[in-house]
């Protein structure tokens, strides 16, 4: 497909819209929770609940959202060693500030999605379909992003040591902003936008992917 001149066209992303009045709720596993300001600590177990118009406050070792229906929903100041999202679906969400030593969104379908000023040390989308994401201002130690459909991704002011994009399939992935120590497979970035310098600095690993030999 030819690309316009509004290539890489940026994500759409909205604010979770949340209600002025949320109450007090407890975690448990596929609840239904509407309009409610939810605080977690230890193992938070809300496998396969439904969360709509929420908000999250965390300082837990594990928060468990696996298969979880997750609608205008934000997360704040979060400290969470394990946040799983596997095959979660989500829609509009917001995390801002805080730690998270796993962010799993593995199989997770995702449309509008934020995460803003966060140290993440995996961030796995093995497998996500993803559209409408923007990553600001994050420190990544390593994202795994293999089989992943991507679109209208942007990083800004973002660092990673690597990332592994492996088979995954991209559409105006703006990765710029992405400041990335290594790439393990430079052929699978078909469909992203990067600067010159970026280019450069993957020419060894594109020409490895290619078969040729670099000798000066």
């Amino acid at each position: 497909m030819a690309r316009t001149t509004e290539s890489p066209a940026p994500p759409r992303v909205s604010p979770p819209d949340l209600p002025d009045r949320l109450e007090p709720a407890e975690p448990r596993r596929s609840a239904d929770l509407l309009a409610t300001s939810l605080e977690l600590a230890g193992d938070a177990d809300l496998a396969y609940a439904s969360l709509e118009q929420c908000t999250v406050r965390a300082d837990a070792d594990a928060v468990d959202l696996t298969g979880a229906t997750i609608l205008d929903v934000a997360l704040t100041g979060v400290r969470i060693a394990s946040l799983k999202m596997r095959d979660a679906g989500i829609r509009r969400m917001r995390i801002i500030g805080g730690r998270i030593g796993t962010l799993d969104l593995s199989g997770a379908r995702i449309d509008e999605l934020e995460l803003r000023d966060l140290r993440i040390d995996y961030l796995n989308l093995g497998g996500a379909r993803a559209t409408d994401v923007e990553v600001a201002d994050c420190r990544i130690r390593t994202i795994d992003i293999p089989q992943a459909e991507l679109t209208r991704v942007r990083f800004a002011a973002t660092s990673s040591d690597e990332v592994d994009p492996r088979g995954m399939r991209a559409t105006d992935v703006d990765l710029r902003g992405l400041d990335a120590l290594s790439y393990l497979d430079a052929n699978s970035l078909r469909g992203t936008t990067l600067t010159g310098f970026q280019v450069q600095q993957l020419a060894p690993v594109i020409a490895a992917g290619l078969g040729i030999q670099i000798k000066e």
